[in-house]
């Protein structure tokens, strides 16, 4: 039997058994499920929605072209992308997971990227958001304010490096014209605001069909988000009732002996592999020390889970924007980020009088007062916005 029969047979086995599985333990599935569904109604819809219909808007109407002319002479020398790709690395700083794969997608539909460039900028434009690292993380998980600095250092930091390594990738199979450096010593504005005019002349869409068309795209890549969400809570939680977490950390505390690691942290590490939230959840109640446990929180921050790259890999296969260095890059940047946050714990945590503390569970929600009209207001936002969308979609799709 070929290969590929071979590979049709595991993925149907591996299908089976997840199914036999939910259907065997239907009540910790639908707690799961549950769970991934509070997540994305609560805060990932409603924090992201508006970053990506903004987005979609600067695009139609040549802001990004705009900002690229400007950020040429900066991101081409360091990243070896456009300047454009500056706006998605904000943009991706700011929303967090997955804006810069959308962003990137959509720049290399609307050609101001090639393939390469296009591998290298989603590579460093996805990443945690300052709002979960702050409040999620450091807050409500670790109940630890003081650990926010030093977990966002080092993920952006390690974000920076990872977008300057990723400037070699594709350099061999580049073509000449793909590799031509357009040469901008100083920023010209009048450069930019000549793309910025021709690219709002070339869109013919009135601006009401194209904020409609905003909204159609954004609700629709969050709604598959929303699956893959609820889906991977379902499935870490599957696979820790079957024994498979217990006997993937049993062999990874093999390998974390010979590291000198706690023993404590294989099982989180199981779980943050998969999705970034329960990792970090199972990190902090590990039995290890502080520095350990931000360094493994810091690593699958930076690894972001199979769940956020599932989310990604959806978004790129609408393009010819290959996955796998991205994958590559996830992998660099968890190692980057850990050794990162190892070096600044001194200077960034116990010089800035960081103790580890075991906060009361009522001292909890310190530092989320924030944060709480977004938590309270979240699953308002989305319902709205779930009905905006259906009715647009009725008037595009479904009105004679």
């Amino acid at each position: 039997m070929g290969r590929e029969k071979w590979n049709t047979l595991l993925i149907a086995f591996l299908l089976l058994t997840l199914t036999a599985s939910i259907i065997l333990h239907p009540k910790a599935s639908l707690e799961a499920s549950r769970g991934g569904l509070e997540v994305w109604w609560t805060i990932v819809f409603p924090s992201l929605l508006p970053f990506f219909i903004i987005s979609e808007l600067l695009i139609g109407f040549g802001v990004v072209r705009f900002a690229g002319v400007l950020l040429e002479p900066v991101m081409r020398p360091l990243f070896k992308v456009p300047g454009s790709g500056g706006f998605v690395w904000a943009m991706g700083i700011a929303s967090g997971f997955p804006a810069g794969a959308k962003l990137t997608s959509r720049l290399r539909k609307e050609k101001q990227l090639t393939s390469i460039e296009a591998e290298r900028l989603v590579s460093f434009t996805n990443c945690s958001s300052p709002l979960f690292m702050f409040a999620a993380v450091s807050v409500g998980i670790f109940k630890n304010p003081a650990l926010g600095i030093l977990l966002a250092s080092a993920h952006y930091l390690s974000n920076l490096l990872v977008g300057i390594l990723m400037r070699f990738h594709g350099s061999q199979t580049e073509s000449k014209e793909e590799a031509r450096v357009k040469k901008l010593p100083f920023p010209s504005f009048s450069e930019a605001f000549s793309a910025l005019h021709e690219t709002r002349l070339k869109n013919k869409k009135p601006i009401g069909k194209m904020l409609g068309d905003a909204v159609l795209g954004s609700v629709q890549t969050l709604l598959v988000i929303g699956g893959f969400i609820i889906l991977f809570s379902v499935l870490t939680k599957i696979l820790d009732i079957v024994g498979f977490s217990n006997m993937a950390a049993g062999i990874l505390s093999q390998l974390f002996t010979i590291f000198s690691l706690p023993e404590s942290l294989t099982k989180p590490l199981i779980a943050g592999i998969f999705e970034i939230t329960q990792g970090n959840m199972e990190t902090s109640k590990a039995s290890a020390g502080l520095l350990s446990k931000v360094i493994m929180a810091s690593f699958i921050l930076g690894f972001s889970g199979l769940s956020v790259q599932a989310q990604v890999a959806s978004i790129l296969a609408e393009t010819d924007i290959r996955f796998f260095p991205f994958f590559i890059a996830r992998i660099m940047q968890g190692f980057l980020a850990a050794i990162l946050t190892w070096l600044l714990w001194k200077p960034l945590y116990v010089n800035r009088g960081g103790v580890s503390l075991t906060y009361a569970p009522s001292q909890g929600t310190e530092g989320l007062e924030p944060f709480s009209l977004l938590f309270s207001s979240g699953p308002l936002i989305t319902l709205f916005f779930l009905g905006l969308y259906i009715w647009l979609y009725w008037r595009k799709h479904g009105a004679y």
